[in-house]
């Protein structure tokens, strides 16, 4: 019997149900009397863990997902250690990411999401190897807050912002009453200045000229300023 080989695939030989030899990629050419070939796709495939509920470090419950990249690293292990390779694994990955994000506070899970999937494939890498399969690529794909806790922080950032808002505010005030003061400190000290001023406002035409007569009987013009 010939029998070809994909480069994505191994093939398993067994005589009388032991195992007798693993073809590689290739034409090779198999005796057919008390003989069965198994083929194992070895190429990456991908093993996604949906979301499902985890309590933090802090005690608060998320629902977080997972993907996988994994492949078949020994085709024979593969196909002989368990029923079901990747359902072995499946169960591994839920297990590791339960105990990973209960060792964090939310905080730290949200900031830092690259360091789940370190920890985790070193956790899952021994259960990977018993059932002949390697685990290439892990990553958090969701991280889902409960609808309370996003009110609550959206709040917070709100609050955030309104007393920076008012702070900014405080800050504009005191800087014009400092300026006023100064202003007024000025005009004591050199009255010539409010009367150069006046005329500038009256030469620019942004000031109506009022004469009146003070008690002391001299007329003194009075400048108001419109917009």
């Amino acid at each position: 019997m010939r029998i070809v080989v994909q480069e994505w695939e191994r093939v398993l030989v067994y005589r009388d149900g032991r195992f007798e030899a693993e073809l590689e990629p290739g034409r090779h050419r198999v005796g057919v009397w008390r003989r069965r070939t198994v083929r194992v796709v070895v190429r990456p495939r991908l093993l996604v863990v949906p979301l499902q509920e985890v309590l933090t470090g802090d005690g608060l419950s998320v629902r977080v997902s997972l993907t996988s990249a994994v492949r078949v690293a020994s085709a024979r292990t593969w196909h002989e250690a368990v029923e079901q390779p990747d359902a072995f694994l499946h169960t591994a990955l839920q297990v590791a990411l339960r105990e990973a994000v209960a060792t964090r506070t939310l905080d730290e899970l949200l900031a830092d999401r690259t360091t789940v999937p370190d920890q985790l494939a070193s956790a899952v890498a021994p259960a990977a190897a018993e059932v002949g399969l390697a685990v290439e690529r892990l990553a958090l794909r969701d991280v889902v807050v409960p609808a309370e806790l996003r009110r609550a922080a959206a709040e917070v950032v709100t609050a955030r912002a309104q007393g920076l808002a008012a702070l900014e505010r405080a800050r504009g005030e005191v800087a014009a009453t400092r300026a006023l003061a100064n202003a007024a400190k000025l005009v004591d000290t050199q009255p010539g200045l409010l009367q150069l001023r006046t005329l500038q406002a009256v030469e620019a035409g942004r000031a109506t000229v009022v004469l009146s007569a003070d008690p002391s009987g001299t007329a003194a013009a009075r400048a108001t300023a419109e917009r």
